[in-house]
């Protein structure tokens, strides 16, 4: 009894299926009494429709404007221009360090100063980290040279951008070098401990 579809529409002839004549009308006025006729677009619903547009148009030119105010508000970093001095005309030169460039910049030097104090003075040295304590303030008095000959840099060519990310990625990098050393005495201490707890 299975038949292959297929056969089946192509064997169908094709029946022209009109409806009788007034279906058209009839369904169209038991949409009418169904949902009611549709009424014909008055003067009133044409400006109501106007309104509607000037209303869009008026909340789209206030969005846009209000954005565009906040967008070119940002106010950029300012960096103050210090004039050079030359070290004859004055019997010593006055030199500019990053906090003294802008607030913002000040407060970044001083996060960065007081976390490498803090973490300076809460070293503990002894015998068995002083070796790798001195190794790691090796690598600090290093940085701290370069931090020094960055700060030259910055009086004698003025501030410029590469000057400025160059000494605050100075300041990270020890921070983060006592933060390294800091894990390492905890390794080591750890270490300590579980040879003392085998013997």
């Amino acid at each position: 009894m299975a038949q292959d579809i297929r056969t089946m529409f192509k064997d169908r002839k094709e029946a022209a299926i009109k409806p009788p004549k007034g279906h058209k009308a009839r369904f169209e006025e038991k949409l009418d009494a169904a949902f009611g006729a549709p009424k014909p677009l008055r003067a009133n619903n044409a400006r109501f429709v106007w309104l509607k547009v000037a209303a869009v148009a008026i909340v789209l030119v206030s969005v846009g404007f209000f954005g565009y105010q906040q967008l070119s508000s940002e106010e950029p970093v300012n960096v103050v221009e210090v004039p050079k001095q030359h070290p004859e005309s004055s019997g010593t030169m006055a030199t500019i360090t990053l906090g003294d460039l802008s607030p913002e910049l000040k407060k970044i030097e001083n996060y960065y100063q007081s976390g490498i104090n803090v973490q300076l003075a809460s070293l503990k040295i002894k015998d068995e980290n002083k070796e790798l304590i001195d190794g790691y303030m090796q690598q600090l008095n290093e940085l701290d040279k370069e931090y020094k000959r960055l700060t030259v840099d910055l009086n004698e060519a003025g501030p410029t951008e590469a000057t400025i990310t160059a000494l605050i990625d100075n300041l990270q990098l020890r921070l983060e070098l006592l933060f390294k050393l800091k894990n390492k005495l905890k390794e080591l201490k750890n270490q300590e401990n579980e040879t003392t707890r085998i013997i």
